[in-house]
């Protein structure tokens, strides 16, 4: 069956991924697409998807997949992979409401504790009105940047 996405790479695009293998520089990813693309390179070992898969131990759909990517988004994008472009999620406590957990922590806990627990800074929080519902989890996160 012809392929749909020919991989063809210059001399300076294999010189670059032969360096990539040989330091190891980046991520396990990064070596493995490398890897991927010089042995999928038509000019070059023109190796088999099923060969490839084989010898690198990934799925013949992640070669078809890399092959796909260097022809719709280029050389680059496809060794480095898609860089995110905000987080996967929103943060619950801004900078403002940080710094007032924090000081919450510092200061004495109310009557009848001894310390301050996380569960019992996030439910003052609650109650002060500083954001409308947090968890420990948050709270634990929040004093761990800190220090």
């Amino acid at each position: 069956m012809p392929k749909k996405y020919i991989v063809r790479l210059s001399e300076d695009e294999q010189n670059h991924l032969q360096a990539v293998i040989k330091k190891l520089k980046g991520s396990s990813q990064k070596v493995r697409r490398a890897q991927i693309l010089l042995k999928a390179n038509a000019d070059g070992p023109n190796w088999t998807d099923e060969r490839i898969s084989d010898a690198y131990s990934c799925r013949v759909k992640t070669v078809e997949n890399i092959r796909k990517r260097l022809v719709e988004r280029g050389f680059e994008k496809t060794l480095n992979g898609a860089q995110r472009v905000r987080a996967p999620r929103s943060k619950l406590l801004d900078g403002e409401q940080e710094a007032q957990v924090i000081a919450m922590r510092l200061g004495s806990p109310p009557k009848g504790y001894g310390n301050w627990s996380l569960r019992l800074l996030a439910r003052k929080v609650v109650e002060l009105g500083i954001v409308e519902s947090v968890s420990h989890e948050t709270v634990r996160q929040t004093l761990k940047k800190t220090g």
